[in-house]
């Protein structure tokens, strides 16, 4: 299977050469790095192309890699039912560039992209509706960025004065806790319930 997926691999760098930046076989996987300017012109060539057949979009996600200049990249997941294989495109991007919808291509691509932008704020240009998916209408910052703070902003919750819904900046009820990550068989220096059995022998 791996030598068919390089074979197919490299016929792919060959004919696209504008938009594979490297490729590479990974547990069993082909992986594709792509120029964001031509990933919907290359998705549309793998859907077309009688070798590759990649018919399906199974998944539109997003990594972040804070330290990096390209801090996100986008990652396609393609079926081909025909060729039986699956193809994994990555597409690197700056926090302020935009990677172009592929949802011309993938109408389901549509809500993918959808939760990319809402989970890690990268704009795709060209889409039909990008609005938050997953988050409310009012939430501040993308939950899956690694710098996004584990409390958020606001917290939710309902007023039974006002009977209504209202939105409050997180606070904190503990201002220091304790935790003892240390298990008793690390030799934990306090005594646990039950271990006064084992000196009554």
């Amino acid at each position: 299977m791996s030598e068919a997926l390089k074979e197919l691999g490299a016929q792919i760098e060959l004919k696209r050469p504008d938009c594979v930046l490297g490729w590479d076989v990974t547990y069993g996987e082909l992986n594709i790095d792509v120029a964001p300017a031509n990933i919907a012109g290359f998705v549309e060539f793998l859907k077309s192309d009688a070798n590759c057949k990649f018919t399906q979009l199974l998944d539109i996600a997003g990594v972040d890699y804070p330290d990096r200049a390209k801090r996100f990249d986008v990652v396609y997941h393609l079926l081909s039912m025909t060729q039986n294989q699956r193809i994994r495109l990555r597409v690197s991007v700056r926090e302020d560039e935009m990677v172009p919808s592929v949802t011309g291509v993938f109408a389901s691509a549509n809500w993918y992209e959808r939760e990319t932008f809402d989970m890690y704020g990268v704009i795709f240009s060209d889409h039909p509706d990008l609005r938050r998916l997953l988050t409310d209408y009012g939430f501040r910052g993308h939950p899956l960025r690694k710098d996004f703070p584990t409390t958020g902003y606001t917290e939710v919750r309902y007023d039974e004065v006002q009977k209504r819904v209202v939105y409050e900046p997180v606070k904190l009820p503990q201002e220091y806790r304790q935790f003892d990550f240390m298990s008793p068989w690390e030799g934990a220096q306090y005594i646990l319930p039950g271990d006064e059995k084992g000196e009554a022998k």
